[in-house]
Formats: C-alpha cells, sequence, structure tokens
C-alpha cells in the first residue's frame, strides 16, 4: 500500500512482504533503492542516500538480500506476464532459488554463487531442463536490478547457460493420423483432434476457441485467446502466447465436416441439459459448458484414445508438432507454416523442425535439375 510521503522523503512505501521501501533518482536516471524494518528507518536511508547523490558522494551500500529482491520483482512480474509463467517463476525462485541464495547480500552476489546453484540443483535431482530455465529466471530478474542500480552488474551473464539436451519430438505418420481421427470419430475429441493434427493449434487455444471465432462457411478460425489458470487456479480465457498467436486459421475440409457434426452434437446436448448448460459460447467445453480443464481431458480421454486405438503414447503437444510435420514434408512454404503455427519468426519454425529440412531440400533440388538439366526430347 503507497503511503503519503512526509517533506523531502522522496517515495517511501511498504511492500506486499511488510518491509517498507524507497527510492531515490540517480543522476543517471537510474534508481537506488533502500530498504528497512519501519517507515522512520527507510527515511533516515533516503535521506542519506540524497545527501550523497547531491554531494556526488557513492550512495551507502544496500543491505537487500536475494530473497526480498526477488520478492520485489516477482510482485512486479504479476501484471506484466501471464498468469501461467508467473506461477513457474514462483515455483523457480522459491522451490530453487531461496533456499540456496536467499541470505545472499545482493551486492555480494557474484558469478560463483550462480555456479553453486546450478551444481546444487543438480546434485539434488534436478534435470538439465529445468536448470536451463532456471537460469533463464535468474538472467531476466537481476537484469532488472542492474537497471534499478542495486548492482552493478547481472552476475548471471557470466555464468554459461546450462546445456539443454534436445528432446526429439513424436510425430505421427500419415497413417497413424488418420487412425486416431477414425478412432475419435463420433465421440467428444472427434473435432478437436481433427482441428489440433491439421492446424497445429495450442492445446490452451483450441480450448478457448469460442464459436463466434469460428466461419464454418467460410473455412476459418480465428486464434483469439489461451484458457490457462490463474495465480489462483481458476481457469480463464487469457490473451495469446504472443502477438504473432493471435492470428486468423485457413481450415480443411476434413476440419469443417468436423466442426459441422460437433455443433449438431453440442446443440442436442444443450438442449437435453436445459437449465443446467452454463453457455459461455466455447467450441469445446466441459459437459456442462464451462472452461474444460486440458490435463483432465488429456488423462480421461486423449491417452485412453491412443491406447484403444493401438498408437505410440505421444503428449497432445506433438500433435502440434505432427500438423507442423507434415505440412513442410508436403512443401507447404516454411513462411506459411510459420504463420499457420503463430510463431513469432520463421527461424523458429525452421529449427524447431529441421528434420524435415533434408526432404525439403532433395526436393529443392530436383526443381533445380527440371529447370536447368537436360531436356528430354519430347
Amino acid at each position: 500500500m503507497t503511503q503519503r510521503r512526509s517533506a523531502g522523503e522522496g517515495s517511501i512505501f511498504r511492500r506486499a512482504d511488510g518491509r517498507w521501501c524507497a527510492h531515490v533518482a540517480l543522476h543517471s536516471g537510474q534508481r537506488r533503492y533502500v530498504y528497512g524494518r519501519t517507515r522512520q528507518d527507510v527515511a533516515v536511508k533516503l535521506r542519506a542516500a540524497v545527501k550523497s547523490r547531491e554531494e556526488g558522494l557513492p550512495l551507502p551500500p544496500t543491505r537487500e538480500t536475494v530473497e526480498s529482491f526477488l520478492t520485489s520483482w516477482l510482485e512486479q512480474q504479476r501484471s506484466r506476464v501471464r498468469p501461467r509463467t508467473w506461477m513457474r517463476y514462483e515455483q523457480f525462485v522459491r522451490i530453487h532459488v531461496l533456499p540456496v541464495l536467499g541470505k545472499v547480500l545482493l551486492n555480494h552476489l557474484g558469478p560463483q554463487h550462480i555456479e553453486r546453484l546450478y551444481a546444487d540443483r543438480r546434485a539434488a535431482g534436478v534435470g538439465a531442463v529445468s536448470v536451463h530455465h532456471l537460469h533463464t529466471v535468474l538472467h531476466k530478474a537481476f537484469e532488472q536490478a542492474t537497471r534499478w542500480n542495486l548492482i552493478q552488474r547481472n552476475v548471471v551473464r557470466l555464468v554459461d547457460t546450462p546445456r539443454m539436451p534436445r528432446r526429439e519430438m513424436s510425430v505421427l505418420a500419415p497413417p497413424e493420423v488418420r487412425t486416431l481421427l477414425a478412432s475419435a470419430a463420433g465421440g467428444p475429441l472427434e473435432a478437436l483432434l481433427a482441428l489440433a493434427a491439421t492446424t497445429g493449434m495450442r492445446r490452451g487455444e483450441l480450448l478457448a476457441t469460442r464459436w463466434r471465432d469460428v466461419e464454418l462457411e467460410r473455412g476459418v478460425l480465428r486464434v483469439t485467446g489461451s484458457l490457462q489458470r490463474d495465480t489462483s487456479g481458476v481457469l480463464r480465457i487469457t490473451e495469446p502466447k504472443t502477438a504473432r498467436s493471435r492470428r486468423q486459421v485457413e481450415l480443411s475440409s476434413l476440419a469443417v465436416e468436423a466442426l459441422l457434426r460437433h455443433r449438431t452434437q453440442q446443440t442436442e446436448h444443450r438442449l437435453r441439459l436445459g437449465e443446467e448448460w452454463q453457455d459461455h459460447d466455447l467450441v469445446f467445453p466441459n459437459p456442462r459448458g464451462l472452461p474444460q480443464d486440458g490435463s483432465h481431458m488429456v488423462a480421461g480421454q486423449f491417452l485412453p484414445l491412443l491406447t484403444r486405438a493401438g498408437l505410440p503414447r505421444i503428449r497432445f503437444h506433438d500433435l502440434r508438432h505432427t500438423a507442423a510435420t507434415l505440412m513442410l514434408g508436403r512443401g507447404v512454404h516454411p513462411k506459411i507454416v510459420s504463420e499457420v503455427l503463430g510463431h513469432s519468426t520463421i527461424g523458429i519454425t525452421l529449427d524447431l523442425y529441421s528434420h524435415v529440412t533434408p526432404t525439403m531440400q532433395r526436393a529443392a533440388a530436383q526443381a533445380m535439375d527440371e529447370v536447368l538439366g537436360p531436356q528430354r526430347p519430347e
């Protein structure tokens, strides 16, 4: 809660953790933060900092710890990132960082502390992928600390990024996709899987799709949001993952026909349910019309369907990889595939699906032979 400041005190406020905080603007345009248990403590430190600034002297050292800084940083991030992202940040800080580095003074933090943190986490059995993501979170957090002038340099920059093993994606072959769709025909997942396998839409995007986003006559669908849990555990439709994720997708005839059947079945179900149906205009709601929990759908319906169809156990997200691989393998331009998937750059598409590149290169070589090779007599 922001408090009214006394004359000459500058900006003093109380943080969510109960401590008092203030900042003083430096001549460079940056801010220097001071902290204390009471408002009076902070007022004294702030006056000393202002006096040092005006006299051109070094500012008094701060007693900010890694824990107190990361607590403030997380509060700032709460309104800046998606709820699911914030929860991952909070988990990384609470579970991995604070038990090891929480009590270290921020201005005493060095690259050796970060190196020891990574080694400690690996020794505790934390996977390489998680340590890599931890590195990304810390880099972002301490970059903010440098901008706030709490530290002179981002020590995470001085530590090598932990190597992250490349996970081989599981991709269904065309006959397997046909088997999957045939097994789902007439069931609750028919249209959902048809869209996933032909457009590569993310699970959250599919579950956030509303009927007003779909124009079956034109065969197009607009991706306008993603279904995610917020920090309180409530399912909500949020903004898409990136600006490029908000897009229009052309639908195949297979997907349009599946959606038409799905709409008819949903209408019949809604009429049977009567007042118990809660209309949120969702294309793929739960049986009562409310947002559907994606994890429950995967565990309760998708994975059992794979087993019944005799298909390998894959992640739902692998249907996205399958769609991209099929499109690229059939010669669809990577730029178009990137737009369909909602990637922020074409480079992401080419990097993720480099396993298709040899096939594309062979097709390119054959095309050059056809254009420039010896002319065959007619």
